[in-house]
């Protein structure tokens, strides 16, 4: 099968963990020992989250003068390099040496009239005391929301249109590549109003599930595959009722609400991939990969579900 992995920020940077190299490096490698077993009877394209990183990217500029600072689509750029570095190298030590990978730069258009530049969604960097939220609210001029108990900086997310380099994945992967690609959902890119297709990139970060839906569509894949920190989509999530989503179609999971900043959008990516393409998704624990590759474990969403089922 041709399958997306889209590994969520968490894969490489788990809520509370210091930002070191040594820390995303060690879970880089534990991301790649749960894909590694795929390699030999997939064809795996691999995404990933970054808003951890892009957030202490930007913290790292906020020692700048404010017009100095690097814009997100820079920062986003940076953090394809630097995880998919990683991703490829702990890969590399585990499959033999013939089978080749890659790691792409990936823009991605986006509208700059999307409603997402009015209402910023999307959390990056670390967590913060509500005290400290607000002061650099002030000092930055930054938006802060709650996630859980505490409070994290959240920009724009725009909707992806078009992946530019859809083509060159195309390509790699007729020569057997594992390719490392739309890292952070790609880069926020769009052509600049009044030009003649000038391409100019954008402040926002969008998000790694949409548009690793788009890109799992565009490439005709079989499976698209979202890792998490929880084993699978749960009902009244936290209470005393919650239950574990096993097997599902769109239309019978859609009945239930889920947070709009965490599992809301990889549940909407899931059954946009399992309607459009008509293929099969699956949401649950990085551990999990390979059992949901087979239809264990996790949410698996299909439209050819006679109906909803729970985890025992």
């Amino acid at each position: 099968m041709r399958v997306v992995i889209a590994l969520g920020g968490n894969a490489l940077l788990r809520r509370g963990e210091a930002m070191t190299a040594d820390v995303q490096r060690r879970n880089a490698r534990i991301a790649a020992e749960a894909i590694a077993p795929l390699a030999a009877e997939h064809q795996l394209i691999i995404t990933h989250g970054n808003g951890p990183q892009v957030g202490l990217l930007a913290l790292q500029g906020a020692a700048y003068k404010p017009d100095e600072a690097y814009p997100l689509d820079v920062l986003g750029a940076e953090t394809e390099g630097m995880i998919g570095y990683m991703l490829e190298q702990e890969l590399g030590n585990l499959l033999p040496f013939e089978q080749p990978l890659a790691t792409l730069l990936t823009m991605v258009e986006v509208d700059g009239d999307d409603p997402g530049f009015q209402d910023p969604t999307k959390f990056v960097g670390p967590v913060y005391e509500k005290a400290d939220a607000d002061r650099l609210g002030t000092e930055k001029g930054w938006v802060f929301k709650q996630d859980g108990e505490k409070w994290r900086r959240v920009v724009a997310s725009p909707l992806p249109k078009r992946i530019f380099e859809i083509r060159p994945v195309r390509w790699l992967l007729e020569q057997r590549t594992i390719v490392i690609c739309a890292g952070g959902g790609g880069i926020p890119t769009m052509y600049e109003k009044g030009s003649d297709r000038k391409l100019i990139g954008v402040e926002a970060v969008i998000d790694k599930d949409l548009c690793s839906e788009l890109l799992a569509r565009e490439l005709d894949a079989d499976l698209l595959i979202m890792a998490t920190d929880a084993r699978a989509v749960c009902t009244d999530w936290g209470k005393p009722s919650q239950k574990s989503i096993h097997k599902t179609r769109p239309e019978d999971i859609r009945q239930f609400s889920f947070p709009a900043g965490s599992m809301g959008p990889k549940v909407d990516a899931a059954c946009h991939f399992a309607e459009g393409a008509g293929k099969t998704s699956a949401i649950g624990a990085l551990a999990d990969i390979a059992a949901m590759v087979r239809g264990e474990r996790g949410t698996i969403i299909s439209s050819s579900f006679s109906g909803l089922t729970w985890h025992a």
